[in-house]
């Protein structure tokens, strides 16, 4: 793997129709270094701190394959930085395990979570519908955390370190928003994996109103 860019954003107003955001998704390529810590990329600007940043969610990275994909897919050129990703890395896995482990120069990263499609993102691509053709893609990018801080450049390799030693994947979280219903079972398998805090606490407490709604069955 190879990090083709850094990409950061100030804070911005954007608008669609009459809807309006003030984002930092409109990110753009920097010359490196760049310092990363548990925090994010130095120089990055998180708005929606509700939804985005934080220690689990410190960097999103997302694969120069799919951009190119997508290209092909709308005839149009998706350069890095478009979807607001911090990270552009060529043959990043669209599918990795929750909890691997990546390094770039000193800096380690491990994957957390999916980027889910907001209203945001259509806004960004001037597109109401742009959120569905995100998730019927299905390639959503990933969010880590920072484990160690360092520099990093363009052009650095990118090495898979460590392998987590479960099977929860990246696409199963994408795919937990959108179904319906879900077991216990199913959902203990995805809170045994090390994710991102914000859907742990979903998922949490989804699992507990299944255990709610099995007391009160008839």
């Amino acid at each position: 793997m190879r990090l083709e860019s850094i990409n950061v954003g100030r804070a911005e107003t954007i608008s669609l129709g009459n809807k309006t955001h003030l984002t930092g998704i409109c990110k753009q390529p920097v010359d490196g270094p760049v310092m990363v810590t548990s925090l994010g990329i130095a120089g990055d600007a998180v708005v929606d701190t509700q939804h985005h940043g934080g220690a689990d969610q410190a960097v999103y990275a997302y694969s120069a394959d799919d951009y190119d994909w997508w290209s092909a897919q709308t005839g149009r050129d998706h350069s890095p930085g478009l979807f607001g990703e911090n990270l552009t890395i060529r043959d990043l896995p669209t599918d990795m395990t929750i909890g691997d482990r990546l390094l770039i120069g000193e800096v380690v990263l491990e994957a957390t979570a999916p980027r889910i499609p907001c209203g945001t993102l259509a806004t960004r691509m001037q597109d109401r519908g742009f959120g569905m053709a995100f998730r019927q893609a299905a390639r959503p990018g990933i969010y880590f955390r920072v484990l160690n801080d360092g520099e990093i450049g363009s052009g650095d390799a990118v090495t898979l370190v460590e392998s987590a030693e479960h099977d929860v994947s990246v696409l199963d979280l994408f795919r937990y928003k959108y179904r319906l219903s879900h077991t216990a079972e199913e959902l203990q398998r995805l809170l045994d994996a090390p994710i991102a805090e914000r859907m742990r606490i979903e998922i949490e407490q989804a699992r507990d109103q299944l255990a709610r709604d099995r007391q009160i069955a008839p």
